[in-house]
């Protein structure tokens, strides 16, 4: 079996006109060309134009460049860094809160929510193999949330000195200036200096801040003095990311293999920059939803995971897109849904609805566990007997055909993402296509693809509304 996830649009290009197809391969490879350039620029000591400010390629090389480094030095790289600070908050703590919101929380959860147990939270510490529960908050300013989390570690850890009733704090933000994450942080770090004592070892050890190099919450964490405080490097934005420290830690805490997601992301860019047009997972993506969006004006991208475990992969890619290309009143709309779940809610109008959708499916051939199958029953009251004996994935599959072929018949344009099995290096493969394919597209139609101005505005505002209303008491 290959482990290399594969694109296919074969369905998609019957909607697609063969001569723009072919006239578009040189356009597609001036913007690769470009990518890449951007790569170059940023290692060089040549000032960056104001076009093309900001400029954070620095994603494209950074898997290779910490597996390199891991070679050199696995002990003092930033990955043994990493896998070391995660090993001691493993060994050390049975219940960890990651802080975060936006692109410091939405890979991490991802990875959690494709690579773990479904009930990760729910199993004994022995069945998550000595992986600490997570939980994510700090992505919202939802009281209750926060409450209901407080209100849980107070109930469950009541006893310092044993394990299980244990806890640990990741913060992620990279100014520390981000008021949903900061304002989590303020609370829950109150709460784990009550716990443990305040300036106490644990309170030093079991608080990591990941960071960057200069801004509130590096300063906090130099009064506070933590002993593990990890970098965001310059040149990543953070929707960009989840091969930092920002997604490798949360990852490396829940045991899972961060070598391989960053082998597996490596291969992807190698795969980018030779693989020809045609044979190119990213140059096909790219070219497929911009020939859909250009000549039919399908500007709906719908990302079908056939499973609930990719549900947040595909919140991630929402982010991913709409950030990067949201803006000068362009960008196509990217939703998610979980099928066959949602074949029951937006099913419908996919099938009748407006036709602006292209519909890219995401899926896994492979189930990660026992295939369950149907059971034999003497009354058959609800007439399954005739499918007795068949697995859930035949069902599943059955479900993916089907659903392909009345889109099929009702000319309504579909792709496939299939990934061979579901790991730590294909999820790797897979978050390095959509960012460089998201980029690509980017330089394709001449939308900065870094930066999201746009955010910025109900952050201002929000500030201002609650300084004018703070002044006034």
């Amino acid at each position: 079996m290959s482990f290399d996830i594969q694109y296919d649009a074969t369905a998609a290009l019957k909607h697609i006109k063969k001569k723009h197809w072919r006239n578009l391969e040189s356009e597609l490879l001036d913007a690769r060309n470009e990518v890449f350039a951007d790569v170059d620029l940023m290692a060089s000591d040549q000032k960056i134009p104001k076009s093309k400010q900001p400029l954070d390629a620095g994603f494209i090389s950074l898997p290779q460049q910490l597996l390199d480094e891991h070679d050199r030095d696995k002990a003092h790289s930033l990955l043994g860094r990493i896998q070391a600070a995660a090993d001691h908050m493993r060994n050390e703590v049975d219940q960890v809160v990651s802080l975060g919101i936006g692109g410091s929380y939405m890979g991490a959860r991802a990875l959690f929510e494709a690579l773990c147990h479904p009930y990760h939270n729910e199993l004994t510490r022995q069945a998550r193999e000595n992986s600490p529960r997570l939980y994510f908050e700090g992505d919202n300013l939802d009281n209750d949330s926060l409450s209901a989390l407080q209100e849980l570690l107070q109930q469950r850890c009541r006893d310092r000195t044993d394990k299980s009733q244990r806890w640990g704090l990741v913060v992620i933000s990279k100014s520390g200036g981000t008021l949903e994450t900061a304002v989590a942080f303020r609370l829950f770090r109150n709460a784990i200096e009550k716990y443990y004592g305040d300036g106490s070892t644990e309170c030093r050890q079991l608080v990591i801040p990941v960071t960057g190099e200069s801004g509130k919450l590096r300063d906090l964490a130099n009064v506070r003095k933590y002993e593990h405080v990890f970098p965001i490097p310059d040149g990543v934005g953070g929707r960009f990311s989840i091969f930092t420290t920002v997604g490798l830690l949360p990852a490396a805490i829940l045991g899972l293999d961060i070598v391989e997601l960053l082998k597996g992301a490596a291969a992807m860019t190698a795969r980018f920059q030779s693989a020809s047009f045609g044979e190119n997972p990213v140059l096909d993506y790219t070219a497929t939803c911009h020939l859909l969006e250009t000549e039919s004006n399908i500007d709906v991208r719908v990302l079908s995971t056939w499973g609930k475990s990719l549900e947040a992969v595909g919140l991630w890619y929402d982010q991913l897109l709409a950030e990067s290309l949201g803006k000068k009143e362009k960008g196509a709309l990217p939703l998610t849904v979980v099928n066959t779940r949602d074949l029951h809610s937006r099913g419908q109008q996919h099938q009748e609805g407006a036709r602006d959708k292209i519909i890219t499916n995401v899926i896994v051939e492979a189930p990660r566990r026992r295939a369950v199958s149907i059971p034999q029953d003497d009354l058959d009251q609800d007439q399954l007997n005739r499918f007795q004996g068949k697995a859930i994935p035949e069902l599943l599959t059955a479900a993916i055909k089907g659903t392909n072929q009345a889109y099929a018949d009702d000319e309504r344009p579909t792709a496939d993402i299939r990934l061979p099995v579901l790991s730590e290096h294909t999820l790797g493969q897979l978050f390095q296509m959509l960012m460089l394919a998201t980029v690509l597209e980017g330089r394709l139609i001449g939308i900065n693809p870094y930066g999201q101005p746009g955010v910025e505005a109900y952050k201002n505002n929000m500030l201002d509304i609650l300084t004018a209303g703070n002044a006034g008491k």
